[in-house]
């Protein structure tokens, strides 16, 4: 039978959020119904809120999320209920160009529930990034769901569903960081500090991380970066050149997702350094580069998508890691909340006061 569960709701542009009664139907084929038991609060989810991804409202916010496999659909066997799993949102599909060529984090037929979640009188509701996690229970396609060890504390793992992953991801499988290499990261939020996180993990010598807020500065050190640059007071691209001889860093991960700083990080890298951008720009904005200077300076220019990440793989190695003291995902955390605390969290966020709210259900 369908159930009725409360859920964060953004209900229009720029709106405040409330907290929703909410419709989760029985899961159909290839579908399951998770009870949530922790979500983040991700910046993207802001971007839902004020509009900045699509006009598809009502949405159901939350996607960063892990808890239990309540009951699954048809045809549904890599999950059973009882399993403990973290929430993805690009669930590969195992049949396209990307995935028969044996690339599946590149997947482009990415699947969500097919089922709706409605509000209490019949209202479709838009989850985000197909999961709507700000909820007691939600509707995902059963390959969302992504088993870990179930010792690790919901809080921390359902970090990997964006957040930790996306920035991890971007040094260690998009920008490929080796042993030795000289690293910038410039942006230290919760992606630019998992950047850090996953560039000192491959080996690399200097972190080098860059951002306007001395206090994300000072995090970051925890976190493992070598160097800090406040931009207010200098120029990041002769900073980063200064604490490298003069030459730039071999990667530069640009966690902002704007036209200035990615210039920034396109000069401050050296001669066949790589740019990765994990930021997320908003549709309005656009970049212009010399076409000489793209050529001359050689190298690549990457955008990772969601740390280029495979799930299936990904998480449970990041849960292992993790446990073994290698890793801290729980530094990541810096208060857990109510849903109806969730408006408040999007306030702190931007205001930069939080690395991470986290919602625990």
């Amino acid at each position: 039978m369908p159930q009725q569960v409360q859920g964060v709701v953004a209900p229009g542009r720029d709106e405040p959020v409330c907290v929703e009664t909410i419709t989760v139907p029985d899961p159909g084929p290839g579908e399951a119904v998770v009870r949530v038991q922790a979500c983040g609060v991700c910046h993207t989810d802001l971007h839902y809120k004020q509009g900045g991804i699509s006009d598809d409202f009502p949405f159901l916010l939350g996607h960063e999320a892990a808890g239990v496999v309540e009951s699954v659909g048809d045809g549904v066997s890599d999950v059973v209920p009882g399993d403990f799993v973290v929430l993805n949102w690009r669930a590969v599909c195992g049949r396209c160009r990307a995935c028969l060529r044996g690339r599946p984090w590149y997947c482009f037929d990415t699947h969500n529930a097919r089922q709706k979640m409605t509000l209490g009188d019949g209202t479709e509701l838009s989850p985000a990034l197909g999961i709507g996690a700000f909820a007691e229970k939600t509707l995902v396609a059963a390959g969302q769901c992504t088993k870990v060890d179930p010792a690790v504390a919901p809080s921390v793992a359902g970090l990997l569903g964006c957040g930790v992953m996306a920035g991890i991801g971007a040094a260690v499988n998009t920008g490929q960081v080796g042993r030795g290499d000289t690293v910038a990261v410039i942006g230290c939020g919760g992606v630019g500090d998992a950047a850090i996180v996953g560039a000192r993990l491959a080996g690399a010598a200097k972190v080098i991380a860059v951002d306007v807020d001395a206090r994300k500065l000072d995090i970051a050190r925890t976190m493992g970066a070598t160097h800090t640059v406040d931009s207010r007071t200098a120029d990041p691209v002769e900073a980063i050149r200064e604490i490298t001889g003069g030459f730039g860093v071999d990667v530069v991960i640009e966690a902002v997702g704007r036209p200035e700083t990615y210039k920034q990080a396109f000069y401050a890298r050296d001669l066949a350094g790589t740019v990765v951008l994990v930021g997320v720009p908003t549709p309005d904005m656009t970049l212009e580069l010399p076409l000489l200077d793209v050529f001359g300076r050689g190298g690549a220019l990457k955008s990772s998508w969601y740390g280029d990440c495979l799930p299936s793989r990904d998480f449970p190695m990041l849960i292992d890691l993790h446990q073994q003291g290698r890793i801290d995902l729980a530094a990541f955390v810096t208060e857990t909340i109510s849903l109806g605390e969730v408006e408040k969290a999007f306030a702190r966020m931007h205001e930069g006061d939080v690395l991470r709210s986290v919602v625990v259900l």
